[in-house]
């Protein structure tokens, strides 16, 4: 209201108001909702936070064991040196992936091979003829498959195991 005498408003103050209970129950539910959403959330973090470790710590496991199967000659009758490589005209028969020695000195030693001495992670080796694969003959190239089982860790499940593979050719 204006006062023309004056000239200054008037205002009128109402009693002050506070929250009502329904108001405050309504405030109270919601905060909760809200907290129990953030809390599932950061536990679901928390549970979940040690994967990328485990998964690096499988791909270092895998990434060696291929590098010292890598490392071997591609057959038990391959020379020193890989020349002349065999079944290559003037060289020796290849014997195939065959039984393993315990030598494990050549590409098909490995063939089936399993080490858990890094537990929880297992790795496993496959070695399969697949010269077919580059447009050889499939006896020319191997191919190893290094596969490392992975922990449960939370709610993942036993893991997406990890698996590298690469050619070894008979040159």
């Amino acid at each position: 209201m204006f006062n023309k005498k004056n000239r200054s408003a008037v205002f009128t103050v109402s009693p002050a108001r506070g929250a009502t209970l329904i108001e405050l129950i309504s405030f109270i539910v919601i905060v909760g909702l809200a907290f129990a959403g953030v809390v599932a959330v950061f536990s679901q973090f928390i549970v979940s936070s040690n994967d990328p470790l485990i998964r690096v710590r499988a791909l270092e496991l895998a990434q060696a064991q291929l590098d010292d199967v890598l490392a071997r000659k591609f057959d038990e009758n391959t020379p020193a040196g890989g020349v002349p490589a065999c079944n290559a005209s003037g060289g020796p028969v290849c014997a195939g992936i065959t039984v393993p020695d315990s030598a494990y000195d050549d590409v098909g030693d490995f063939h089936g091979f399993s080490d858990n001495s890094h537990a929880p992670y297992v790795i496993q080796v496959t070695v399969t003829e697949a010269g077919s694969d580059l447009g050889l003959t499939n006896n020319q190239a191997r191919l190893i498959s290094v596969r490392v089982s992975t922990p449960a860790t939370g709610a993942s499940a036993l893991g997406s195991p990890v698996t590298l593979s690469a050619y070894k050719v008979n040159f």
